[in-house]
């Protein structure tokens, strides 16, 4: 949530420019402008948005606190998830005076979280689930029988008489 708190408050302040640009609706404009400039420039400017969001591509996993789900799945539901953010902090942006919004933004962030989510959740997840399997161990087993404690078929603990 602080982590949310933050960007909002990075994307949405108002700034205090003597000009602003128009918005950028046409995809990897921006981003070829910036990498012709080159350099350092170009580093930093396309950089930032990448980083922006990228928390999100391992927070947003983490949340569920589900460790068996397809990685593909994973993926698309996290991804879907900083885009629909990104979206809504670039429509909030276009009422805020200095903020100009640029589609490439979008691009640039939902890239941040798509790697971010690549580059940790698997690997977490794989540990996490080995984790769990140690912690559980055999089940145990009532000796003079060689039987296992009964188990609720049920889902959520009900029982049914």
């Amino acid at each position: 949530m602080a982590h949310l708190l933050i960007v909002g408050w990075l994307m949405l302040r108002p700034r205090t420019v003597p000009w602003v640009p128009a918005a950028n609706l046409q995809p990897l404009a921006s981003i070829h402008a910036e990498l012709a400039r080159g350099g350092w420039a170009a580093v930093w400017h396309l950089g930032a948005p990448v980083l922006l969001l990228a928390p999100l591509g391992v927070l947003l996993p983490l949340v569920g606190g589900r460790l068996n789900v397809s990685p593909w799945g994973s993926m698309t539901r996290t991804v879907f998830a900083g885009v629909m953010f990104s979206l809504t902090i670039e429509l909030l942006q276009t009422s805020v005076p200095g903020q100009v919004p640029d589609v490439d933004t979008v691009l640039l962030n939902a890239l941040g979280v798509a790697l971010a989510h690549l580059v940790v959740v698997p690997g977490a997840r794989s540990r996490l689930r080995r984790r769990d399997e140690r912690s559980r161990g055999a089940t145990p087993r009532i000796s003079r029988v060689n039987l296992a404690p009964q188990a609720d078929v049920f889902s959520g603990g009900r029982t049914y008489f």
